[in-house]
């Protein structure tokens, strides 16, 4: 049985400094991203495109959460197979190419999850369930670009 989930936001640009879009320097690219009962998340487009680079860019906010679905599967399967993990953290990374025309598309992400497990044992175990992981995850499953897992252990 299939399932279907929605997923309902607000982006709103809060970037007009008084004449709109009348010309490409006269406005801010801020934005804020909003949702029920949830924290707004302030955002821009990143600074070498006219962006606030304090903010959260979109393609930050798209490889955090590659980085995301892939931790909450991996948390949820190590759960499941009674393998303790103490400790997650994760510095992916993606890169973007720009066309010559200003379009863009990324070419690849890595995501490098540094796991602590109570087992050290059950270090094979704990690998394959990196690879079911990225296998199950929603967002991996739903780019257009290959991402790698380059799993480490403490």
């Amino acid at each position: 049985m299939s399932r279907e989930h929605r997923y309902l936001v607000e982006v709103r640009w809060t970037g007009n400094r008084g004449s709109g879009t009348s010309g490409y320097r006269a406005y801010d690219r801020a934005h804020e991203i909003r949702g029920d009962a949830k924290p707004t998340i302030l955002a821009s487009s990143e600074a070498a495109l006219r962006g606030d680079g304090t903010r959260w860019n979109p393609e930050e906010l798209l490889v955090a959460a590659l980085s995301q679905c892939h931790m909450l599967w991996y948390l949820h399967l190590c759960a499941a197979a009674d393998l303790v993990v103490q400790a997650y953290v994760d510095r992916p990374d993606g890169t973007m190419v720009e066309g010559d025309d200003g379009s863009g598309h990324f070419t690849r992400a890595t995501l490098r999850p540094a796991t602590s497990l109570d087992d050290p044992e059950r270090l094979d175990e704990a690998r394959e369930l990196h690879a079911e992981a990225h296998r199950r995850c929603f967002i991996a499953n739903s780019v257009n670009f290959p991402v790698a897992v380059e799993p480490s252990f403490e």
